[in-house]
């Protein structure tokens, strides 16, 4: 196997790269638009520059490494960017999903492609695969069209879908929920943290092995690879400043209102992970386990 991943700087990328290289099957290809941020941790790993919103230059490399598989993790992803930069938002996460569709197709090349529960409107949540999309904003809107590109595709293709991804990268340079919890409350600062909006929390480590299960059997079709609990933005919080032993009383519970954001939030989605347990064998872990290992990683890190 040949795996060619994209965004390997990104929280998700990273994720991925630590966990294939381990593959005494996998010979990995790790790609990004910017420079390698993983060179000193793994020199080991094979790193090309690829733009992939550039249609030649996704030809040009997928012709001269030549993978039987592809993981595309690249997308733009901060919601209020997308909604106020349309044409941007539109060339990343569709235009370029477009050009590694028709290059998969033209190299039988089995694509992952990586999706969001922001396609769906936030009506009904947890859902199931076969749930009827309807984004409430643009990067919903962008990744939907994606998901379509993908599903036209003629070669063989699977979809995973997931939620609220969280975890530690290196050299990242946005946070995640749970450390943004631990450090304000250790430093005695009140937060505000939404109480009217569910999702099924991902562990980034979970997700990583859900596209490499995905992946390693040429699986076909739509997955959701997420956690397994419905939690709010504030009950997760609790449950950070109950494992830290930190002050809960700093955490105040206000609704999305309460945020003037550009893009609106679908207000509950989460999902039913039963088709990728029975299918793959997936298996995510509790969200209290991936506070622990955030925790823990953060603490490596920081040394």
């Amino acid at each position: 196997m040949k795996i060619l991943l994209t965004g390997s700087n990104g929280l998700l990328g990273q994720k991925l790269v630590a966990l294939l290289r381990q593959q005494p099957e996998v010979e990995l290809v790790a790609t990004s638009r910017g420079g390698n941020k993983l060179a000193a941790l793994y020199p080991d790993v094979r790193f090309v520059v690829l733009d992939v919103s550039d249609a030649a230059q996704v030809q040009q490399v997928l012709a001269q490494e030549q993978p039987t598989h592809l993981i595309h993790t690249a997308a733009m992803t901060n919601v209020d960017e997308c909604e106020l930069n349309r044409e941007a938002c539109w060339q990343h996460n569709v235009t370029a999903v477009e050009n590694l569709v028709q290059a998969c197709v033209r190299q039988r090349i089995h694509l992952t492609h990586l999706s969001t529960d922001f396609i769906f409107s936030g009506e009904a949540g947890p859902m199931a695969e076969d749930a009827t999309p309807g984004p409430v904003n643009f990067y919903g809107e962008s990744k939907l069209a994606a998901e379509l590109a993908v599903q036209s595709s003629t070669g063989p293709w699977a979809i995973a879908r997931t939620v609220l991804v969280y975890g530690v990268a290196h050299d990242y340079g946005r946070t995640n929920l749970v450390l943004w919890v631990r450090d304000s409350l250790r430093a005695g600062k009140p937060i505000k943290v939404v109480a009217d909006q569910w999702r099924t929390p991902t562990l980034a480590e979970d997700l990583a092995q859900g596209c490499w299960l995905l992946a390693r059997q040429s699986a076909q079709g739509i997955y959701h690879i997420s956690g397994e609990e419905m939690l709010t933005p504030y009950a997760m919080a609790l449950r950070v400043a109950d494992y830290f032993g930190l002050d809960a009383g700093l955490i105040e519970r206000v609704d999305a209102t309460t945020f003037t954001q550009p893009a609106r939030r679908p207000a509950r989605t989460g999902f039913i992970i039963g088709k990728a347990q029975r299918d793959l064998s997936y298996q995510p872990r509790s969200f209290a386990e991936g506070i622990a290992l955030v925790s823990a990683q953060n603490e490596i890190s920081a040394r």
